[in-house]
């Protein structure tokens, strides 16, 4: 925070001092600082709209996952890139609720798909429940996929 304080109060001085060739160069920094910022940002949505193009479904399948998981999880890339890694929270609500039954707490299961998942292809796992507040029923809840973050191929 020093450093920075120095830096803008330096720069303000040879602004002050020396305008006629500190005002180019802070132009150009400037220029350097939006071009970076503009990049940044289109990276940002470029991965936004291909996260919104996978398709991540959850349901409670105690039948055809082992009991200690029996969150079913099937996850499908309809995007035109691989996916190299993708990671989520887990939320349940009752149906026609928008209260999220997950209790939040540091312990709860980490959610993370395949390392390395192509364009149409699926993928398909069982993961333990996250923690839910009491007195509610597994079966009786939707569980949705909230927060992605994910990595896609260039």
């Amino acid at each position: 925070m020093l450093i920075g304080a120095f830096l803008v109060a330096a720069w303000l001085i040879l602004l002050i001092r020396y305008p006629l060739r500190a005002v180019p160069i802070s132009l150009g920094a400037l220029l350097g600082l939006g071009v970076v910022a503009a990049w940044v940002i289109w990276q940002e949505q470029r991965e936004e709209h291909l996260l919104g193009q996978l398709e991540l479904r959850m349901s409670y399948s105690p039948t055809s996952c082992p009991a200690g998981q029996p969150l079913r999880i099937i996850l499908e890339n309809h995007s035109p890139k691989p996916m190299r890694s993708l990671s989520w929270e887990v939320a349940a609500y009752s149906p026609g609720s928008s209260l999220n039954l997950v209790t939040s707490n540091y312990d709860a299961p980490q959610y993370c798909g395949p390392g390395d998942l192509q364009p149409g292809q699926r993928w398909h796992s069982c993961a333990p429940l996250p923690p839910l507040r009491a007195g509610y029923r597994s079966r009786n809840l939707d569980f949705r996929a909230e927060r992605l973050r994910g990595h896609f191929a260039d």
